[in-house]
């Protein structure tokens, strides 16, 4: 269902050129922003349309909004020369960020946006005034995130980026650095030859952004799934910039069984032929295994009370014609499913995939020796917001972490989003907590 709706546009607040500085996120790493610019608009009421669901994500398309929305750019930030978490050094790195609201002059109102496995920095609003207002031309928190909403942009300032090896390479709004890029060091691609990242390494690129800015301390940092990831290791690994964190549809960090569930997504891949061991052109991508990988992910991210609804619009039948008579036929929801998939790989790179999963299996809170090491560091004030339905990121995993810093002495709580969307529970619908989420923006600590 689509929901029709009469669309507001808005005055533009164009914020001033912040200029470039250098800065580090460690003594190897040199950075620099380009034409870093942010314009905003006024909003309206909390409120959103979930009838349907991608969100930039995994499922249908088709969202429509009745909220006005914010004007947004994508601006370019460049380190020289990057060392990263393994020790090893990448040159001519390049992210891309989205920046919602205005920096005040202590710059101390800044909300960092770190985003999920298959998203990019596009949290909110559209990139032109009359771009048609919804999914995916809309950022993904578009709900959550704008004047008058939770995570309000007439107080805060919102920054969110692209990460490294993002999954959506050849987007024209996408910028990042990867397998995929260049590498300046032999004209080609770097392919498997572009190091191992981390979840920190994605921080570490985030906190040079920010200082180039001249920002020494965050606000708060939110992010859903992988993105819940970031804000942990971030709120670990430099808890003076961290005040508050929240963790939506996250986990403190990767267990046997997320581990070996994340493998499976890389596995399609591997097996194509046309993979060659990550040495292939972008026109001839190990496409077949990307888009098995992209079903997979598409149907973990959804629980079977919506899927099974998708199913029922297609028509789904257990005894339907085509595959009763021919093997090679498929039923509806899969070949719905497939289509949603091959869509999408369209912009998508494998060997990114494959560096995402790894990142992600990678991941414990400080990237020390165990979970508890890393919770131990952490001062923020923290929220976690699992799904209730989540078949990804399974409840369980966000409780862990939460009775960890409970029992560790810090401020942490934990509510459960209740709805049919499974994992996308968190990218979709999350705006349902959105007065829980701005009190908690707003707090004492």
């Amino acid at each position: 269902m689509k929901l029709k709706i009469a669309f507001l546009y808005c005055t533009l607040l164009a914020l001033p050129l912040i200029t470039t500085t250098a800065c580090s996120a460690n003594s190897a790493n040199s950075a620099s922003t380009e034409s870093v610019k942010s314009i905003a608009t006024t909003n309206g009421a909390n409120s959103a349309d979930t009838s349907a669901v991608d969100k930039n994500n995994f499922g249908p398309t088709d969202i429509e909004t009745t909220q006005p929305t914010l004007i947004t750019k994508k601006e370019t930030f460049s380190i020289e020369s990057f060392t990263t978490f393994g020790g090893k050094t990448i040159n001519n790195l390049k992210v891309g960020w989205e920046a919602y609201g205005h920096l005040n002059a202590d710059k101390s109102n800044v909300i960092l946006i770190t985003h999920h496995f298959s998203g990019t920095s596009h949290a909110a609003g559209v990139y032109e005034e009359n771009e048609e207002k919804t999914s995916p031309n809309i950022g993904y928190w578009d709900a959550l995130i704008g004047s008058g909403k939770a995570i309000d942009t007439d107080i805060y300032y919102v920054v969110s980026v692209d990460s490294l090896v993002n999954l959506n390479a050849y987007d024209e709004n996408v910028i990042t650095t990867g397998p995929a890029t260049i590498n300046p060091e032999t004209g080609k691609p770097w392919g498997l030859e572009f190091p191992v990242v981390t979840i920190r390494d994605f921080v570490n690129v985030q906190k040079a952004l920010l200082e180039s800015l001249g920002v020494q301390k965050l606000h708060a940092v939110v992010g859903p799934s992988m993105g819940s990831m970031q804000a942990i290791d971030w709120a670990s690994a430099y808890p003076d910039w961290v005040p508050r964190i929240i963790s939506v549809i996250g986990t403190g960090e990767s267990d046997a069984w997320t581990t070996a569930a994340l493998s499976h997504w890389a596995m399609p891949i591997r097996l194509d032929g046309n993979w060659q061991q990550g040495r292939y052109a972008q026109n001839n991508q190990p496409i077949e295994g990307l888009v098995a990988s992209l079903m997979m992910i598409t149907q973990h991210a959804l629980y079977p009370t919506y899927f099974n609804q998708e199913g029922k619009k297609l028509g789904y039948h257990a005894v339907e014609q085509a595959p009763l008579e021919n093997i090679n036929a498929q039923h509806s929801i899969v070949k719905w499913l497939e289509s949603r998939a091959r869509q999408r790989a369209e912009k998508m790179d494998a060997n990114h995939l494959l560096y995402l999963v790894r990142a992600c299996q990678l991941f414990v809170a400080g990237h020390g020796n165990n979970m508890e090491e890393g919770l131990k560091h952490i001062q923020a004030k923290t929220l976690f917001l699992p799904a209730s339905t989540d078949l990804l990121l399974m409840p369980y995993l966000a409780e862990a972490a939460n009775n960890q810093l409970k029992q560790l002495g810090k401020n942490s709580e934990l509510k459960t989003l209740n709805g049919p969307f499974g994992h996308l529970e968190g990218i979709v619908n999350v705006q349902a907590e959105g007065e829980r989420i701005a009190a908690f923006l707003s707090s004492d600590l």
